[in-house]
């Protein structure tokens, strides 16, 4: 069967929009729930927007957390976006404190209250990179890149910090680890910059 990259459907998020950017990128996205379809996909990507608490409990009662696990510990491409790199650290502490799938070891923390710190952070931000990271081949250092959120990941290891990102704090706006890899923006709502994105998480895949 030819390569596809499992898009994961777990009840949230912009799928259409993701799966058709990585399709442009020439991926093959294919958006499902099935266990058995991410199991056997050659890369998987976790998208989504909202809570993390409703994301997990969505995760947890489609049993895709295991898997997820898996996907991510047997060194296919695995990309998580915005709400899905999120859900890569240990815990959330968005409207208590969650369990995340703990693939990267880190904490989900809200923006702090300053004055005239908009929160969610809406629109284009730039994203400084911190180490080489093959995602971010050929994307010019400090472009511009779209955000949505009002919460960000704190790694607990540094190394695992791609790029980062100032918004009243300077965050992890990506992070890299072997084969697992997030960002805190909407590649598919980034433009050209996005699309390159894409596209070199694609070329992981057809290596």
């Amino acid at each position: 069967m030819k390569k596809y990259i499992a898009v994961v459907d777990f009840g949230m998020g912009n799928l259409l929009s993701a799966s058709k950017a990585l399709d442009s990128a020439g991926g093959n996205a294919i958006v499902t729930d099935s266990r058995k379809i991410i199991e056997g996909a050659s890369a998987v990507v976790l998208p989504g927007v909202g809570a993390f608490s409703d994301a997990m409990k969505n995760l947890n009662n489609l049993r895709l957390v295991e898997p997820l696990r898996k996907a991510a510990a047997s060194g296919k491409p695995f990309l998580g976006i915005c709400i899905g790199l999120q859900l890569l650290y240990t815990k959330s502490e968005e409207n208590g404190a969650w369990d995340g799938l703990d693939i990267i070891p880190g904490t989900v923390v809200r923006f702090p209250k300053r004055k005239g710190l908009k929160v969610p952070q809406i629109g284009w931000n730039n994203v400084y990179r911190t180490k080489p990271c093959a995602l971010f081949k050929g994307v010019k250092d400090g472009s511009f890149f779209y955000f949505v959120h009002s919460y960000y990941g704190i790694p607990e290891k540094r190394i695992d910090i791609a790029a980062t990102t100032e918004y009243g704090v300077k965050f992890a706006s990506s992070v890299c680890r072997d084969n697992v890899l997030g960002v805190q923006f909407h590649p598919e709502k980034s433009q050209k910059a996005g699309l390159t994105i894409l596209s070199n998480f694609v070329k992981m895949v057809k290596q």
